[in-house]
């Protein structure tokens, strides 16, 4: 029987293109979108109302999942969005945003969906998670904090839902030509004279970055390969220079961070 997959945020960008090809590979794909209405017919599978922001959403659409769909054998937790900006500047209401969808509604979405899990004694969870919960580059302060708790809330909940047959795993990408970073939320507040230049040459390392970006069909097939896996890794780095990141900040953290530090001298 061919595996049930639901992907949060699949109606856009990285979402759709892993539930299309998901779809494409024989797999029964269940997406979610905030504005489902918009695409009902322009997609090859189902795709439920769901706004991660919004706990009575959340709180129907397990209700919805739970008496329409016999069993869910894998989540994907993809929706997110990204803040960009140094961050002395960045106003407390954008920076608690960016951790009320990436964190609290990744969590949210996972915890109502863990019953269903529970029950059946099996089941995977991926989160999308990015290079920079490993790491913390300048520029992403709170996009970089708010995916560090994701991989801390993730690798605690692995090892409590082993006793349940319950597989966790995140996925670490870099740069990618994703709506990700088209999409970012600029967070200058108050714009700080003394960040002038440093904002400028960031800023431009930044965009460089996501114009050199690779196609992200590598993270498509990182997460299909997970799901077909018997024991998936916990963490799993994506794209060009991935592994080398790592190991640089773990072995070498004085280098990396020279490395770094140089990137917008």
């Amino acid at each position: 029987m061919s595996k049930t997959i639901l992907i949060t945020g699949a109606s856009s960008g990285f979402g759709l293109m892993l539930a299309k090809d998901l779809h494409q590979k024989g797999f029964n794909v269940i997406g979610t979108s905030r504005e489902s209405q918009k695409y009902q017919g322009k997609f090859p599978f189902k795709l439920m109302k769901l706004d991660i922001d919004d706990d009575a959403s959340i709180q129907l659409f397990a209700e919805q999942i739970t008496t329409e769909i016999k069993r869910i054998d894998v989540l994907v937790n993809n929706a997110g969005f990204m803040v960009t900006g140094i961050a002395e500047e960045t106003p407390m209401e954008i920076a608690k945003q960016q951790f009320e969808t990436n964190f609290w509604g990744t969590v949210k979405v996972t915890n109502a969906l863990l019953p269903i899990f529970r029950k059946q004694k099996s089941g995977q969870i991926i989160t999308v998670s990015s290079i920079v919960g490993i790491i913390g580059p300048p520029n992403l302060s709170f996009y970089a904090a708010s995916k560090h708790a994701v991989e801390g809330y993730f690798k605690s909940l692995r090892l409590e839902l082993n006793q349940f047959n319950i597989k966790v795993s995140v996925v670490e990408p870099v740069w990618f030509k994703t709506n990700l970073g088209r999409n970012a939320v600029s967070s200058i507040g108050n714009s700080i004279s003394d960040y002038n230049a440093y904002r400028k040459k960031v800023n431009i390392v930044t965009q460089k970055g996501l114009d050199e970006a690779d196609s992200p069909e590598a993270v498509v097939s990182s997460i299909t390969k997970l799901i077909q896996t018997k024991e998936p890794k916990f963490s799993n780095p994506v794209g060009k220079m991935s592994g080398m990141i790592v190991f640089l900040q773990k072995f070498a953290p004085k280098m990396f961070e020279s490395t770094m530090l140089k990137s917008v001298k």
